[in-house]
């Protein structure tokens, strides 16, 4: 499977020979194998120039820049590996079509809600009682056959995120506070977790949509927009509660993170270089998981999953068949 590396050093990313060398401050080399990469993630104040760039995208390698706030600020993107001019014409037709969008934005709602629930009812019953979340939970997956527009499915969504948010403080350990969601900046631990962990995700499916023929910024659920890749945000959202929030709740609960991994200052929480590469190694070894695919006949990694996601949403476009979301079955 191809790897994602992190690169938290500030320096210099070179091309070297045949590979990828970082060239730290203090004039330390370390080598990145090209040949296994998927993204490049970049943390710390790095340079790098034209020739690297150029080489990454003939290995087809994404760089994902993170800001200083830990949040993520943009990619450079290689080249597509498919081009497809058929699958473009359909997707835009998909989004001009109210009704084939709202079944879509539905859909993708649908995959957030089981997932949240998914981890709801793994500790309902572990020493808390979350049987009226869950009862929440299903009635908002409910009423999605009956809205009729996109900000109505966005207003169900929110719906059932703060359900299934109101269980954090419940689910964390002592020390750990989550008091509701807020970011730009996050006010607390818990919520920067929350927006670096999304962060990841976010920009993981980004590279999963790159190896298809979609185009990122033609989206469903969320509005297409400036400076975004707003697909990636409709994908993103079902993958959360699996890949974001488990990792918290391992990471926090196993006593593996502390109240000492994250500065305050300026009335924002953010993660120190510890903190951060503490949860991108729990992150990675997520997606470097596998399971058996009841479809596939095979196991496959989490990684995979975000990119057979996009190939189930292309498929949908080009041949009609049924687009079903993703939905944690173990």
């Amino acid at each position: 499977m191809d790897r994602n590396y992190h690169v938290f050093s500030d320096g210099r990313l070179e091309r070297h020979n045949d590979t990828v060398r970082l060239v730290t401050l203090d004039d330390e080399k370390k080598f990145l194998p090209i040949e296994k990469a998927e993204a490049i993630y970049l943390h710390g104040q790095v340079d790098y120039n034209t020739r690297l760039i150029s080489f990454l995208n003939q290995h087809g390698v994404a760089i994902h820049v993170f800001g200083w706030n830990d949040y993520y600020s943009g990619s450079i993107m290689p080249k597509r590996g498919q081009t497809s001019g058929q699958t473009l014409v359909e997707q835009v037709r998909a989004y001009d079509d109210s009704d084939r969008r709202i079944e879509l934005a539905r859909k993708f709602v649908a995959g957030s809600i089981h997932n949240m629930r998914a981890n709801v009812t793994y500790y309902n019953g572990r020493g808390h009682d979350f049987e009226d979340v869950i009862e929440t939970l299903d009635e908002t997956r409910d009423r999605l056959d009956g809205v009729a527009a996109v900000d109505e499915t966005m207003g169900v969504e929110a719906t059932a995120r703060r359900a299934y948010y109101a269980t954090f403080d419940d689910i964390l350990p002592d020390g750990f506070v989550f008091d509701g969601r807020r970011y730009n900046p996050p006010d607390n631990e818990t919520n920067s977790l929350i927006s670096f962990g999304n962060s990841l995700v976010y920009a993981n499916v980004v590279s999963a949509i790159r190896a298809t023929a979609l185009d990122p910024a033609v989206s469903f659920l969320h509005e297409p927009g400036e400076r975004r890749y707003s697909l990636a945000l409709d994908i993103a959202d079902i993958f959360k509660p699996l890949l974001t929030d488990r990792v918290i709740f391992r990471l926090l609960n196993r006593s593996q993170l502390s109240t000492n991994d994250f500065e305050t200052d300026l009335n924002s929480c953010l993660l120190t270089d510890r903190g951060r590469k503490t949860f991108s190694k729990a992150y990675e070894e997520t997606l470097e998981r596998t399971i058996d695919h009841p479809d596939l006949g095979k196991k496959v990694s989490y990684q995979y999953l975000l990119r057979l996601e996009a190939y189930k949403l292309k498929k949908y476009l080009l041949t009609g068949e049924e687009y079903v979301p993703f939905k944690r079955w173990w």
